[in-house]
């Protein structure tokens, strides 16, 4: 019904600007385009207590887009198919299955995105199941299957490069669902039949659906200069305000200093406040409203192929609030996928709670841009789930000259650390990630 409703009001909105004349509907599909990618993605996680077990998980995924050629003045069609299979490499205890990479069982399928569009000049309308990709809302894009939303989208550009986004989600598929839900991560796995994994999970089954999300957002680039605002209204969940902006220095050398600062603020008074209703527990703490309130820097430079940068986050406590102050952050929690400068492959403060963080990172491309080498660490101090660190290396092979689209990309990271069974057992724990990928 929710889908029906974006595809007809994307009829709506659009039919003004349809001139049936300016586009022959056999460029429907002789100006289509179809593209997609193969991964193969093997994950390990790997903990140093002997309470539990280490797991695995392989998978091998197509992800195939598909798009029509405009007709009626600037109306396409577009859908992406995904599907997802372990090979016969599924253990058969659950315990030792890394359930983050597709769930537990063998295979998955799904349609990701099938949308109407209509675009035109600085006019862009797209109703239906789809990608979004803004700060706290995006494809969540480190496993087989990206995440997506059934969703109404208007992008308005003005002038190029200042773009200005109004969005309304209705429902969203997971990283490990097969299809669309009235849910978010901070919902039990299997809720109303939903097989989402990874998630956060605070919320009983008995939990109220979710309503989705309204969101409003500009962006801007010119030259150096890179800057964007968003409001969400996380219906029944959270209200966030969040800019980002940053200046790179060009100095016209190998060295061009940067800076970067972020700032975000949430509330909700908690009169119908899923989390506060169902007194659900962020890092181990209940709350009778939503407030957060949290900051951040990040400065560096480039040198030569690579670059260097130190990051901060603040993430501030507040007495009587969920979680103590925790941001919320329904598509993105658990998943490590926030814009803060100092969240790390397997966590951050949206995941440990109030308190700060720094992070150093450097990275050098090797080969002419061909080999990709990161190194990390960050070190996350946190009101409920005490000291921590993590280090991180990353390594990056385009295999360009051996078959276009083609890549090899190897991420380990270890988590040292915490209380409160931060990591399990609150032993070390260790997670790599060995992805490949080829892009068609």
């Amino acid at each position: 019904m929710r889908c029906k409703l974006a595809v007809a009001l994307a009829l709506a909105v659009c039919a003004a600007g349809a001139h049936a004349d300016s586009d022959s509907f056999s460029d429907i599909f002789t100006n289509g385009h179809v593209d997609g990618e193969l991964r193969l993605y093997d994950f390990n996680r790997i903990y140093d207590t002997p309470a539990t077990p280490d797991a695995h998980a392989l998978s091998l995924a197509a992800l195939i887009n598909a798009q029509t050629g405009a007709f009626l003045g600037g109306f396409s069609l577009g859908g992406s198919f995904v599907t997802a299979n372990a090979l016969g490499t599924k253990d058969d205890n659950p315990a030792k299955i890394d359930t983050s990479l597709m769930g537990p069982n063998s295979s998955l399928g799904a349609w990701s995105q099938a949308y109407l569009q209509f675009k035109r000049d600085w006019f862009l309308f797209r109703g239906g199941y789809q990608y979004l990709n803004t700060p706290w809302m995006g494809g969540n894009d480190s496993r087989v299957i990206p995440s997506s939303y059934n969703a109404a989208l208007v992008d308005i550009t003005p002038v190029k490069d200042w773009n200005i986004y109004a969005i309304r989600t209705f429902s969203w598929k997971s990283r490990t669902s097969n299809g669309m839900y009235d849910d978010n991560l901070y919902y039990p796995s299997k809720y109303n039949g939903d097989s989402m994994y990874g998630n956060n999970g605070a919320l009983p089954l008995s939990a109220p659906e979710a309503n989705g999300t309204w969101a409003a957002g500009t962006t801007y680039v010119n030259g150096g200069l890179k800057a964007e605002g968003w409001y969400y209204d996380f219906l029944r969940f959270a209200r966030m305000g969040y800019v980002n902006g940053s200046y790179t220095f060009n100095t016209d050398t190998p060295f061009n200093p940067f800076i970067a600062v972020q700032a975000l603020r949430e509330n909700d008074s908690g009169g119908d406040n899923i989390l506060v209703q169902t007194q659900a527990k962020l890092v181990g703490v209940a709350g009778n409203r939503v407030k957060a309130e949290a900051w951040g820097a990040d400065v560096g430079t480039s040198i030569y192929d690579g670059r260097i940068d130190f990051a901060y986050n603040k993430l501030d406590g507040e007495s009587g609030a969920v979680g103590g102050g925790s941001l919320i952050s329904p598509y993105t929690v658990n998943y490590a996928t926030d814009p803060l400068f100092t969240t790390s492959m397997i966590r951050g403060l949206v995941e440990i709670g109030p308190g700060h963080a720094w992070k150093a990172r450097a990275q050098y491309n090797f080969f002419d841009k061909k080999l990709q080498l990161v190194a990390a660490y960050a070190k996350y101090t946190s009101l409920e789930r005490g000291d921590s660190h993590d280090v991180y290396f990353d390594i990056i092979y385009n295999l360009d000259s051996v078959l276009k689209g083609l890549q090899l990309r190897d991420r380990w990271e270890r988590s040292v650390g915490g209380v409160a069974n931060l990591n399990p057992g609150n032993e070390p724990f260790t997670y790599n990630r060995l992805m490949i990928s080829y892009k068609f």
